[in-house]
């Protein structure tokens, strides 16, 4: 009886020894996340006031070269304190979060030692964009709402310097954007000056304001709204353009791959690597690219002999290109036909997810200052709490180049169950480090939606061959952008050639297609995120229903794939390779 008490007490000693050190384990990890989570907000202020954290919010935040290097410092503490840790001392969920926060780190500090903040814009958008839309990052719902905004107005001046500082490092150091991708952006830097103060984009918030101010308050907040827009913002914005226009715009290179730059091969190998967060090279991504436009050419061609139409590919885009049927007559209508083809998903929805978003998503046009250079449609993302929405911009500029045949898809990729859907339930999980619910991770989110696009097919959302045939052009859109993004950044591709092939093989208007070459220029590897994240999750549906036959269920395959919000492809593929040997165990017994 002695030797039996005495080896249960050993027992029980060891398991409480075991559960001492998970618990130390697991603080010294939860500790990271706090300590990393701290900085972050302190470090980027914007994103502070997203998270409703207003104590870390004192300025616009520090740009600069320096805060650059402390940065890096920084995250590489993080990761020696986190190599500290004993990963097997930890819970499974504890070791997926020690997994997810080690690629983060890793990711961030090789993007930082890039110094890719020489160039702080892309050819749609850039520092001087988000700044106008600092707005609906706030709530307005009382004085210091009103007051922090103006504060972080009266920055922009010593913010934009800070940008300068570091386009001028860029300049001395051969780093650039390329002229013919800058072409476009150049009207934005004078855009947001061109009204009067009180119709400015950042005077919005003082037209309407809460009912409980008394006219006196409004009147005085209005007053100091006009006078910091006069005095400090519109003169930032005129400086920075003349600096654009007489100094940085005649100093940008000619050459439009990552390749001309110093070094410029690693530093694209690093993008690839960044975007795409798999081991993979440019090499290897222009080879998968091809085969996939060759299949889905292939595709293509047998919708086009479903419609009966004769004179083959290149007429038939041409058809879908001029054809008034394809097109709205008015920025409303389109925005209309946006906002139809989400309800309709909406409603099928439940066919294909157990757990749905509990927030709300709203349809609204691409804001006109930066419409004409901007991409077809985008999702904005809503801080977890915030009084606004999340939105699905639709871009209505030019109306004869946004065809309708392709809303169904844009649809899709960026509400639900595309961007919305998968941001707006990782901002709402729960148990988990904050870092968690606002990773983002290219290759899976854009992966998601553009996997989202091909559920349309489940849902039975392609109405017509047209609908059907757009989406394929969207699809072949990212397909090509694998072809075209290395072929220019690693193997020589004039942007002719990149316009060519995406003329050739998609319905994509012309200008479209040349507003997004330009985008792949200036933003070199973060395409490739899209078509590469896609095909990995095709492949573990494939896998998941050939191992589960008529016991997969799709409602749970995407609630699980979902579940951990943003996560590096190859933590993705084992989370589901094991869902799937579970599910088949499960089954089994």
């Amino acid at each position: 009886m002695r030797n039996l008490l005495g080896g249960w007490a050993l027992m029980l000693l060891m398991a409480v020894s075991v559960a001492a050190g998970d618990s130390d384990a697991a603080s010294d990890l939860h500790s990271i996340f706090s300590d990393q989570q701290t900085y972050s907000l302190q470090a980027n202020p914007i994103r502070a006031l997203g998270a409703e954290k207003r104590e870390y919010v004192t300025s616009l935040g520090d740009v600069s070269a320096e805060q650059n290097g402390r940065f890096i410092a920084k995250y590489s503490e993080f990761l020696d304190r986190l190599g500290a840790v004993d990963r097997t001392a930890l819970t499974p969920d504890d070791q997926l979060n020690y997994d997810i926060f080690s690629f983060m780190l890793n990711q961030q500090i090789a993007k930082a030692n890039l110094r890719d903040w020489r160039i702080p814009f892309f050819a749609d958008s850039g520092f001087h964009t988000s700044v106008a839309r600092l707005s609906s990052s706030f709530s307005f719902k009382n004085a210091d709402d009103y007051e922090l905004y103006l504060k972080l107005l009266s920055d922009i001046p010593r913010y934009f310097d800070q940008h300068r500082s570091n386009m001028r490092l860029g300049m001395e150091t051969g780093f650039t954007m390329p002229k013919v991708a800058l072409d476009g952006l150049l009207p934005t830097f004078k855009a947001y000056t061109n009204s009067a103060v009180e119709d400015s984009s950042f005077y919005t918030p003082f037209k309407t304001m809460p009912n409980h101010f008394d006219e006196a308050e409004k009147a005085a907040l209005r007053k100091k709204a006009v006078d910091v827009i006069s005095s400090q913002v519109y003169p930032a914005y005129n400086g920075l353009n003349s600096f654009i226009i007489d100094v940085y715009y005649p100093a940008a290179k000619e050459a439009i791959g990552a390749s001309a730059w110093q070094d410029g091969m690693a530093h694209y190998d690093t993008l690839v690597g960044h975007y795409t967060s798999m081991d993979i090279t440019a090499d290897e991504v222009h080879e998968i690219g091809l085969a996939e436009v060759a299949r889905i050419r292939a595709e293509m061609e047998q919708v086009i002999d479903d419609t009966g139409f004769e004179g083959g590919f290149a007429a038939f885009i041409d058809f879908l290109r001029t054809d008034e049927q394809f097109y709205a007559k008015t920025a409303e209508e389109l925005i209309k036909e946006g906002s139809y083809i989400a309800k309709l998903i909406d409603a099928k929805m439940p066919s294909l997810f157990k757990v749905m978003a509990r927030q709300p998503y709203g349809v609204e046009p691409v804001p006109d200052a930066i419409a004409p250079n901007y991409t077809t449609g985008r999702y904005v993302p809503a801080p977890k709490g915030s009084t606004r929405a999340g939105t699905y911009w639709i871009n209505t500029y030019n109306l004869d180049k946004r065809p309708l045949y392709v809303i169904p898809a844009l649809t899709l990729h960026e509400g639900v169950p595309g961007h919305h859907h998968q941001l707006a339930l990782a901002a709402e999980m729960e148990n988990v480090p904050a870092f968690r619910t606002s990773l983002r991770v290219t290759a899976y989110s854009e992966g998601w939606g553009l996997y989202s696009e091909k559920l349309g097919l489940d849902m039975g959302i392609y109405r017509t061959p047209y609908e059907q045939f757009g989406r394929l052009s969207y699809e072949m859109w990212r397909a090509c952008r694998l072809v075209v993004d290395t072929g220019m950044h690693a193997k020589g591709w004039t942007r002719a050639e990149a316009i060519k092939l995406m003329e050739d093989n998609s319905a994509l208007s012309k200008h479209n297609i040349r507003t997004e070459v330009d985008r792949y220029i200036s933003w070199p590897g973060q395409a490739l995120g899209y078509k590469m994240g896609e095909i990995s999750i095709i492949k573990l549906r494939e896998k998941a229903e050939e191992t589960l036959g008529g016991d997969f269920d799709i409602r749970a395959f995407h609630d699980h794939l979902l579940a951990t919000g943003a996560v590096p492809i190859p933590i993705m593929e084992t989370r589901m390779h094991k869902w799937i040997a579970d599910q088949a165990g499960h089954f089994a017994d």
